[in-house]
């Protein structure tokens, strides 16, 4: 998605672009995705927001409930409020629908051209001219944590499991428990651990996502969870409601995700590489943010290109930008998790204060973020 996103960017501002993808064809990976404000309002200047809105659903509110108790903290409004106050809708949606929509609308782009099946290793200008004998003045690496692309750049970041697992699975509508909401993002806050619930429409389906302390598996994105892996899962909600147990035991071929952010570093040589997405900051998902700072970065990249008078110029102003922002998106994500994940007499203050805090106090809260705009 950051390199499709680039991709419509930098051909919006009249540049051509070549994509190179390793798989032989972008297959359905993962699950749902939350799209805020500050990614939409890009979305819509590409052209695809519209496309995307006839698709995705647009909850009402961000719920924050009690894995105890079930009761419900607080909410953050959304729907026409999120409109009405950062001028972008917030939707959900399966990342495979924003990952065709994406590719779609650069297959139509006359300055865009994608080639699947095309691995790019080792030197990344004698590989590019190999493939199709052209010379390119910049290369993007938006290549994710398991980058090839950083090898072309010294000190650049490297992967750093965070020994959390996300757990994912899928549950059908109509067969999902009456006590989640149909119409909101819902995160259920537990001692250690969190779950996050929000439907799909074009699934008919509710995306569940539970975190806890894990076991990576290596370097892969999903892997199967084996019964001993599911019993790890139900230990790590002990002492949850037992209606949430029970969603979690009944979960149909739950996957889990080694969650990895990357350590600080380079995000360019200087000339003609740079990183973008996760390749330069994967980051935890408790702000919800990941693809979000993906797409951010595509469009900041090319505005910057287009604005600078030289390349080394543009990397050195664009690295500036994105570090900060980057910085502060994950500083909120490690408030939540701090937040989310509290224990003992600390959840128990913090359900007070969520409790006192009126929604429009904790949307202000989220100015910062979801109210971002690229000059």
């Amino acid at each position: 998605m950051a390199g499709l996103a680039a991709a419509l960017s930098f051909s919006r501002l009249g540049m051509a672009c070549d994509v190179f993808e390793e798989a032989g064809e972008l297959v359905e990976v993962g699950a749902g995705l939350q799209i805020s404000p500050n990614a939409s309002a890009i979305l819509g200047e590409l052209g695809v927001l519209d496309e995307l809105e006839t698709i995705w659903t647009e909850p009402q509110e961000i719920r924050l409930a009690s894995g105890i108790t079930l009761k419900k903290l607080a909410h953050v409004p959304m729907g026409r409020f999120a409109r009405e106050r950062w001028g972008a809708p917030y939707g959900v949606l399966h990342r495979a629908t924003l990952q065709n929509t994406l590719l779609a609308a650069t297959r139509r782009s006359p300055l865009c051209t994608v080639r699947l099946a095309t691995p790019i290793r080792g030197n990344l200008s004698r590989s590019l001219k190999d493939i199709t004998g052209n010379t390119y003045p910049l290369i993007i690496g938006a290549d994710g944590v398991w980058s090839n692309a950083r090898a072309s750049i010294d000190d650049a970041p490297q992967p750093d499991f965070s020994r959390n697992i996300a757990w994912r699975f899928t549950t059908p509508l109509d067969q999902a428990p009456g006590w989640l909401p149909r119409d909101c993002v819902t995160a259920i806050l537990g001692p250690s651990t969190h779950l996050v619930a929000y439907p799909l429409s074009e699934t008919g389906a509710f995306n569940i996502v539970a975190i806890a302390a894990g076991i990576s598996p290596g370097e892969t994105w999903e892997a199967q969870a084996s019964e001993t892996q599911r019993d790890m899962l139900m230990q790590q909600f002990a002492g949850w409601h037992p209606d949430i147990l029970r969603l979690l035991s009944d979960a149909p071929r739950p996957t889990f995700w080694p969650l990895h952010e990357v350590t600080s570093g380079r995000w360019h040589n200087g000339r003609d590489v740079v990183l973008i997405g996760d390749a330069a900051h994967a980051m935890m998902p408790f702000s919800a943010q990941g693809a979000v700072m993906a797409i951010e970065d595509g469009f900041v990249l090319a505005n910057e290109v287009r604005k600078a008078s030289t390349l080394p110029a543009a990397l050195a102003s664009f690295e500036t930008l994105r570090v900060k922002r980057a910085a502060k998106v994950k500083s909120r994500g490690n408030f939540n998790r701090f937040a989310y994940h509290a224990r003992g007499p600390i959840r128990i203050g913090r359900d007070i204060v969520l409790s006192l805090r009126p929604p429009q106090s904790l949307a202000a809260d989220l100015d910062w973020l979801y109210g971002y705009r690229v000059d």
